[in-house]
């Protein structure tokens, strides 16, 4: 994890601006007047969801916290990385102490848990003690996965590790102290149970905590650190991965509770994502052992939007796994690893834990029923749509094409592309009419062309960007093409590194040049995009995968713009240009990208 994600992984774009003007709730947005540009009716609005913002005033521009904070604060990109690393309390360290604070963080985590395992043995864990009692958990599954209790008072796990010599700062760089504002350090976690998170090798990365007397919130984790990121890691991997390679399926839950429930009643191929849409990182750790991916959704989320959402950003992470395995086949009689996103829909009332405890028959059987993604997606995702109007038919279809399109298999698009009819309840004729149809991907070739990825939809997001990488290496690789790249805006990429490359990138002619105009902390991200394993192409072959990701991007970017706008009510905003002609000038450019 690069130190910016870090950064950003600690920031919320909301307190971000609220810290600059107020923000009033919008729909699923905020709104604001514009602190760019003055007026009277707001135009500026802070998307939550995407922590993103954007002006559909004067300004006609947005990005993310790093953007807004350099844009109000009138920083380069250098000193706003300082700044908001400093107010997050992220440390900008050289890369050669990195792994020595690791080994230090990682054993004082490992002491932190054997005092919570002691803990609960104590005095002080009898309360934890009779919730997992309540919860059915026997002592030898409490034991297997080290589950502990932190006790209610201020110090007494940091008299405990300074007691035994450990240093008060690598302690609160672990996370399992903090440092108020007064300067005093007390204990982070106090007064819960404690559930110690492994790496796959074992260690002790970080902790989750859940209250016990009622409070909000109901569980905490430990900040990210230099060895800990809940969204890179799968909670119980390290004592799943065998059996994940046993039945070469992966059953992902959301709790700490569901997955320990499965292991104490047999069914040890079950991690828990912690309530991340899966990523990336998550995917890699055990793709290698599973072809087969089952997330088991709590059904009271299973119609809700950030719900959707986040299944459909961890359904385009399998999509743009599955391309990359088929660009490394050779040959008709290799295929790389077909990987599959399936969801189980619990029943109503029962998460995980409950249905495993009281019939691990039915949970057997819903597991073995999980139905693809799209399948279970498009359906649900239709629902929320007007579909007795045209208007919201239309939305719709525009919002659900790119479950169709970004899917490689010829045959498997054209039976989505069926159940995206029915579902609209309109002819595949009608369909095909306002919409296209979609055409199969062209087989793997030897030239380069734009990852498929998360850049069709507006409710993907993920730590790495294929697509944004694809068009920096060759704009990076073949100078020549740079002067092309003038439809291109740093708002279409939405990785800070990638736009601040970018945006170096159209005012220098070599790489020494960039290099010089390139914050020292983007050295690094610099060195990795010239890395990307990507055959070298002739000029030709490169201007023509350049100007398609160069629509991609567009059309990526427009897709979200229009998410904004529908997602913000309309009275409660009425921009300076009328709201309904900004959603069809949008609509009208995304068919044009679509039809090219």
């Amino acid at each position: 994890m690069s130190v910016v994600d870090d950064v950003k992984g600690r920031l919320d774009i909301v307190d971000v601006v609220s810290g600059y003007v107020p923000l009033q709730k919008a729909g699923r947005n905020f709104k604001a007047r514009c602190p760019f540009h003055t007026e009277n009716t707001p135009s500026f609005i802070v998307n939550p969801e995407r922590q993103s913002w954007h002006c559909f005033g004067a300004c006609a521009t947005g990005g993310d916290a790093f953007s807004f904070v350099m844009r109000q604060e009138k920083l380069d990109f250098g000193d706003a990385l300082r700044m908001l690393a400093e107010k997050t309390g992220v440390e900008l360290q050289q890369r050669g102490e990195e792994r020595e604070r690791g080994d230090v963080l990682f054993r004082v985590n490992q002491e932190t848990a054997d005092f919570y395992q002691k803990t609960l043995d104590a005095p002080a864990g009898q309360r934890a003690k009779d919730y997992l009692k309540e919860r059915g958990l026997d002592r030898k599954t409490a034991e297997a996965f080290q589950l502990g209790a932190s006790p209610s008072g201020r110090d007494e796990l940091k008299s405990h590790l300074t007691g035994i010599g450990f240093d008060v700062e690598d302690a609160i760089r672990a996370g399992v102290l903090r440092r108020d504002d007064d300067g005093s350090v007390r204990d982070f976690f106090r007064g819960r149970l404690m559930f110690p998170i492994h790496d796959r090798r074992g260690r002790v990365a970080g902790f989750g905590g859940r209250s016990l007397d009622g409070s909000d919130p109901k569980y905490i984790n430990t900040a990210a650190t230099s060895v800990f990121d809940k969204r890179t890691m799968l909670y119980g991997l390290h004592r799943a991965a065998d059996e994940i390679r046993a039945q070469n399926t992966a059953v992902i839950v959301e709790g700490y509770m569901d997955a320990i429930a499965a292991h104490q009643h047999g069914y040890r191929n079950v991690v828990a994502s912690m309530g991340t849409a899966l990523t990336e990182r998550q995917v890699g750790l055990v793709r290698s052992a599973a072809e087969t991916f089952v997330l088991a959704l709590d059904p009271d989320a299973a119609g809700q939007e950030a719900t959707l959402r986040s299944l459909e950003s961890s359904w385009r992470v399998f999509e743009r796994q599955k391309v990359a395995d088929s660009r490394r086949s050779v040959g008709a009689l290799y295929q790389g690893r077909r990987l599959d996103l399936k969801i189980a829909a619990l029943p109503a009332g029962q998460d995980p834990d409950t249905l495993i405890r009281e019939s691990s028959d039915e949970w057997e059987r819903l597991v073995d029923a999980a139905v693809p993604f799209p399948d279970f997606a498009i359906p649900a995702m239709a629902s929320r749509y007007d579909l007795t109007s045209d208007t919201g038919k239309a939305q719709a279809a525009e919002t659900l094409i790119p479950l169709v399109t970004a899917t490689s298999n010829a045959f498997e698009q054209e039976r989505l592309f069926r159940m995206l009819a029915q579902a609209l309840d309109v002819s595949e004729e009608a369909l095909e009419a306002s919409i296209g149809r979609p055409r199969p991907t062209a087989p793997a070739r030897r030239t380069a062309e734009p990852p498929p990825d998360a850049a069709l939809s507006p409710l993907a997001a993920d730590r790495r960007d294929a697509l944004e990488e694809f068009a920096l290496r060759l704009l990076v690789e073949h100078g020549e093409l740079r002067p092309l790249a003038g439809g291109l805006s740093p708002e279409h990429f939405r990785r800070t590194e990638n736009r601040e490359v970018f945006t170096c990138l159209r005012d220098c002619t070599t790489m020494e040049e960039l290099r010089d105009r390139l914050d020292d902390s983007l050295n690094e991200h610099l060195d990795y995009l010239t890395r990307i394993d990507q055959e070298p192409i002739g000029r030709s072959s490169a201007e023509a995968a350049l100007e398609q990701s160069m629509r991609r991007l567009e059309q990526r970017h427009l897709r979200e713009i229009q998410e904004s706008l529908l997602a913000t009510d309309d009275e409660s905003l009425p921009p300076p240009r009328d709201l309904e002609e900004q959603i069809i000038g949008v609509n009208t450019r995304l068919r044009e990208l679509f039809s090219k």
